[in-house]
């Protein structure tokens, strides 16, 4: 079996704060021995906008609508995971669940990927922005830190 082939990804993500926490799925990588976190989002579609994206996926994995989707930043990815390279542009959205849609509790959430099923958990930010977990892609809690310090207080319920 040949390996596959190797490309740049185009990936959105929704940086969903809810009650002071941020939401993230939680990974593990074997070959590092690594506990690990990335907000949810995914692949951007030919002919879609990323913001578009990051809202489509993040439904499609929790069944939950986001709105108010202020870019964060755009980042080049470069990665190992699982031993194997990978190569990402990666563009950060900082949303919030749309209107009755937020959670009752801060619980892990159950997420679907087509037949994949994972685990998203709830982060305390001040631990995020303290560097407390491995969060993925590189930099993004000195990026959230950045976007925290220069907004005016906003309610995030």
């Amino acid at each position: 079996m040949s390996p596959a082939p190797q490309r740049v990804r185009p990936l959105a993500l929704a940086i969903v704060l809810y009650r002071d926490h941020l939401l993230c799925a939680e990974g593990y990588d074997p070959v590092k021995e690594q506990t690990f976190y990335r907000p949810l989002g995914g692949e951007i579609e030919f002919g879609e906008r990323a913001e578009a994206a990051a809202a489509r996926e993040l439904h499609e994995e929790t069944g939950r609508r986001i709105e108010r989707l202020d870019p964060l930043g755009v980042v080049e990815n470069l990665f190992t995971f699982d031993g194997a390279p990978g190569h990402e542009v990666v563009f950060e959205f900082v949303a919030r669940f749309a209107a009755g849609e937020a959670p009752n509790d801060l619980e892990p959430i159950e997420c679907h990927e087509g037949d994949y099923t994972f685990v998203a958990r709830w982060l305390a930010l001040p631990e995020v922005l303290a560097g407390s977990y491995q969060l993925y892609p590189d930099g993004l809690s000195e990026r959230l830190a950045e976007w925290v310090n220069r907004r005016e207080p906003v309610n995030m319920q």
